[in-house]
């Protein structure tokens, strides 16, 4: 039996001019590794699809991106980013988050100062955080990052910038190791403005700053799901194993958000009593947060040497009868 042949350009294109036809998923595997030939004929054809199309069709490259590893789709992403559509811009950035090549910078500076879209330029903040990242870690030259520092702090300066950019402003900037950082996280917290103040949080779990640990527990009981999200969020990050019993309890959280990131935040902070909630968890009835907890239970294994002997995965349902 013959394997089917891969999707080509040809195809593809052909498909995609068609708008009575809909958008072949397996067809748009064709973009994956483009040489220089067929991302010009892409480029080409790009600006005679319908915005909604093209829309269409950037979002779909995301989600294959985050289920396949394998493709590369980079070059199509980037040639989306100076799309008319503000939806394909945003989708653009979703799908080069991961991208490590400092070139993008620039570009990612003056979208997010300049983007009519503000949805946009709060991506392009987000995306912005990644390269601060990578900077910290050495993997991309202080020199090429430094634009980037400048650039965030003068939109979380700016009254005038839309609140959105000047959230995501905050998270981006709170990887870097400034020493003027930490300060202005506790100014972001310090914000009548709730969304204000859920960033911050984020910021705490991304500073990797044990100060923050006390406030990021105590807002693991915060009344607004998104701020209790954060805080898990954080407090995983911060591996705050003081941060456990809060976290037992937003398992049981009315938002199913909050209890994935619990679930989530007990692996990366490891233990006995984590592990023994978490294989609670994968024993259980929601199938969803088993699955999250069985993953959690894999990263804890892979993250703590030291519980590397200990059993992955230990379901025994007389547990707490034998606890009683």
């Amino acid at each position: 039996m013959k394997k089917n042949a891969p999707p080509t350009i040809e195809a593809l294109l052909k498909n995609l001019a068609d708008p009575s036809q809909p958008i072949s998923v397996a067809k748009l595997y064709a973009l994956s590794n483009l040489d220089k030939d067929d991302l010009a004929r892409v480029q080409s054809a790009w600006p005679t699809l319908s915005a909604e199309r093209r829309s269409a069709v950037a979002r779909h490259l995301v989600d294959i991106a985050e289920s396949n590893f394998e493709v590369n789709f980079a070059p199509v992403f980037r040639l989306a980013l100076v799309d008319a559509e503000s939806a394909v811009r945003q989708a653009a950035l979703d799908g080069l988050w991961e991208e490590d090549d400092p070139v993008l910078i620039p570009t990612l500076v003056k979208m997010m100062q300049g983007d009519p879209s503000a949805e946009v330029r709060a991506a392009a903040a987000s995306v912005l955080g990644h390269h601060v990242y990578l900077g910290e870690i050495e993997q991309i030259p202080a020199d090429k990052i430094a634009p980037a520092l400048s650039a965030l702090r003068a939109i979380i300066a700016s009254a005038a910038e839309p609140r959105p950019v000047r959230c995501r402003a905050v998270e981006a900037l709170s990887f870097s190791s400034a020493d003027d950082v930490p300060g202005i996280i506790r100014q972001a917290y310090a914000s009548p403005d709730e969304a204000m103040r859920v960033s911050a949080v984020f910021a705490m779990g991304s500073s990797a700053d044990e100060q923050w640990i006390d406030t990021v527990i105590s807002e693991l009981e915060a009344q607004l799901p998104a701020m209790r999200y954060e805080a898990a969020r954080a407090a995983g990050e911060l591996e705050a194993r003081n941060a456990v019993p809060t976290l037992a309890r937003l398992l049981d959280d009315p938002d199913a958000e909050v209890q994935g990131m619990a679930v989530w935040a007990l692996g990366q902070i490891g233990g006995e009593r984590a592990k023994k909630l978490l294989n609670e968890i994968a024993g259980g009835d929601d199938e969803s947060l088993a699955e999250a907890a069985v993953e959690a239970l894999e990263e804890m294994t892979w993250m703590h040497d030291s519980e590397r002997d200990m059993p992955l995965f230990v379901f025994d349902p007389h547990a707490d009868e034998e606890d009683e």
